[in-house]
C-alpha cells in the first residue's frame, strides 16, 4: 500500500485523483473531464482544489513506466478504481480507452471542481448542486459519491482542513453517514490545545474526526439528509449506489465508442 510521507496511505488521495480528473465535466458543451490526462499539466496541476495531488502522480509514475501504452487519464481514473476495490468497497465497472493530450491548452477553466465552504450553509448547499447538476448528476447521486470522504483525510498544508473523517481511513465503508448522522459535530475552535487558525471545520466531541461544511450541508438539507439516513442504515445500498455512480463519473466526457475492457488491455 503507498504511503504518503507523514505515513497516511493514497487510498483516499488516488480517488480524488481520478474524482478531480473527472469533475471538470460540463454537460452543456461536452467539455472537461478525464479524457486528455490533462491535470499533469498547468493550469490543472496547479488549481488549488488540486493541492497535493501530485503525490499521487508521481506516485503512479513506475506504474506508467512499466505499461507505457496505458495514458495517463486511463491511470488516473484507474487509480481510484483500485483505491476503492482494494479498500474493500464495490467493484466499479472500468474501461479504458482514454486519450492524451500533450499540453493543458484545451483545460477548461478554474472554478469546476467543488468548494468545501461558500460562507453560509445555503450557499455551500447551492454550490454542492450547482457543481454537480453541471455534470449530469442527481441529489441521489451526489450524496452516493460523497461517501468517499470515508477514506482518506484533510491535511492543512494542502486544503488548510484537518483530520480524516471517520476511524477507518483505509477502508472504504458507509461510516461517514453513520458518522454524520450519529455524532455531535461542532465548530472547530482549538487544535492540540491551541485557537484553530485554519478555515471553518466541524469536529465530533473527541475532536479527532472532521467535517466540511459541505458535508454539514448533507444533513441540513432534506433531500440529501434522506440519503444520508438510508446509506447510515444500508451499506449494500451504498456500495451499489456508489458504483455505478463513480463509474458514470470515470466516464464523462470519454468517447468510449473504441474503449476495451481494462481486462483485455492488460
Amino acid at each position: 500500500m503507498e504511503k504518503r510521507g507523514d505515513g497516511t496511505s493514497l487510498y483516499g488521495t488516488f480517488i480524488r485523483l481520478s474524482w478531480h480528473a473527472s469533475g471538470t465535466y460540463s454537460k452543456a458543451d461536452n467539455s472537461g473531464g478525464s479524457n486528455g490526462g490533462r491535470m499533469r499539466f498547468t493550469p490543472e496541476a496547479g488549481w488549488g482544489a488540486n493541492a497535493g495531488l501530485k503525490v499521487a502522480r508521481d506516485a503512479l509514475e513506475p506504474v506508467k513506466a512499466k505499461f507505457p501504452g496505458l495514458s495517463y487519464a486511463d491511470l488516473y481514473t484507474y487509480a481510484g478504481v483500485v483505491a476503492v476495490e482494494e479498500a474493500g468497497g464495490p467493484i466499479i465497472p472500468f474501461a479504458t480507452g482514454r486519450t492524451d493530450e500533450s499540453d493543458g491548452k484545451a483545460s477548461p477553466p478554474d472554478g469546476r471542481l467543488p468548494d468545501a465552504d461558500k460562507g453560509a450553509r445555503i450557499a455551500t448547499i447551492t454550490h454542492v448542486r450547482d457543481i454537480f447538476y453541471r455534470m449530469g448528476f442527481n441529489d441521489q447521486e451526489i450524496v452516493a459519491l460523497l461517501g468517499a470522504h470515508a477514506m482518506g483525510r484533510c491535511h492543512t498544508d494542502r486544503s488548510g482542513y484537518w483530520g480524516p473523517w471517520s476511524n477507518a481511513e483505509n477502508t472504504f465503508s458507509n461510516e461517514y453517514y453513520r458518522l454524520l448522522v450519529e455524532e455531535r459535530w461542532s465548530p472547530k475552535v482549538t487544535h492540540n490545545g491551541k485557537p484553530w487558525t485554519g478555515p471553518d471545520q466541524y469536529e465530533d466531541a473527541s475532536g479527532q474526526l472532521m467535517m466540511l461544511p459541505s458535508d454539514i450541508a448533507m444533513i441540513a438539507d432534506p433531500e440529501f439528509k434522506k440519503w444520508v439516513e438510508l446509506y447510515a442504515k444500508d451499506e449494500d445500498r451504498f456500495f451499489n449506489d456508489f458504483s455505478k455512480a463513480f463509474a458514470k463519473l470515470l466516464s464523462l466526457g470519454v468517447p468510449f465508442a473504441a474503449t476495451k475492457p481494462w481486462y483485455q488491455f492488460w
